[in-house]
């Protein structure tokens, strides 16, 4: 099992939603407001008169190959609006209740 966290700009985050409709990833936690920087280029996502858009967030926890698949349709996402930001990263789940 893998848990993928995925950050985004809230303006990509319905399809993100959609992209796991699509999938059948069901379970999620996920955030609507987050702020955050990218680590190269990009503008912040701060929420403040400079800066006013905002990131949203999930993590997901999902079987190898589906977390597989969805980091690869992520990436292909992120690749089609390079301005609006996208991140996501896969841990190894060890137990889980």
């Amino acid at each position: 099992m893998k848990a993928v966290f995925m950050s985004c700009n809230q303006s990509m985050y319905d399809e993100v939603l959609n992209l796991m409709n699509e999938m059948g990833i069901r379970g999620f936690t996920g955030w609507e407001e987050l702020m955050g920087r990218g680590t190269n280029d990009g503008e912040p996502h701060l929420g403040n008169h400079a800066w006013p858009s905002m990131n949203s967030a999930l993590i997901s926890v999902m079987e190898d190959d589906k977390a597989t698949d969805f980091l690869a349709r992520l990436r292909k996402l992120d690749e089609e609006n390079p301005e609006q930001g996208l991140r996501a990263f896969a841990w190894d789940i060890a137990a889980m209740v």
